[in-house]
């Protein structure tokens, strides 16, 4: 999809996969806040964007409500890549990694529908697949999570879910 000229957050925007996205879409010219408390993002991946008119970067959490509620005002879009990855991480300090990837998660999406954002895309996992053994593998086809963060990447579609189903946000 094609992007101009739109008012877009990407949470985790200074991580591989956001600051590739903050690039290509301060590129294609829209308007990017990028929000990352850079616990695994690095400012070096995004450093030159930092000159652009059209970018703007946050050093905030999404752990903070408020700071959700601030940065998503008058965006239409918001793609989330925010998460604290890593299996082993997850299975050494599942605290941190609920904290991170389901609280947060919750704070950016109750903040988007409280901005009245359009689309919310976040990034899921193949974890959320389990254990199931079928291939290829399929949405509605999963098996039991096997680590603290599949489940968290799992009630994250959950949520997504019924964000969908109650307010009929357009989540992706």
């Amino acid at each position: 999809m094609f992007l101009s000229g739109k008012k877009i957050l990407v949470t985790g925007g200074a991580g591989f996969i956001g600051s590739n996205l903050c690039h290509y879409l301060v590129e294609k010219g829209n308007e990017v806040i990028c929000l990352d408390n850079l616990s695994t993002g690095n400012k070096q991946n995004i450093i030159g964007l930092m000159s652009q008119a059209n970018f703007l970067f946050v050093e905030g959490d999404i752990r903070n409500y408020d700071t959700c509620r601030e940065v998503v005002k008058g965006c239409e879009i918001v793609l989330h890549q925010a998460a604290l990855g890593s299996v082993p991480r997850s299975i050494a300090d599942p605290i941190s990694t609920n904290d991170n990837n389901i609280n947060g998660f919750l704070n950016i999406l109750q903040a988007s529908k409280e901005e009245g954002v359009r689309r919310f895309v976040y990034a899921g996992s193949s974890s959320t697949y389990g254990d199931h053994p079928g291939l290829p593998k399929v949405e509605d086809k999963i098996g039991k999570q096997l680590s603290p963060y599949a489940i968290t990447k799992y009630v994250n579609e959950l949520y997504g879910g019924v964000y969908h189903k109650i307010f009929g946000m357009e989540i992706i």
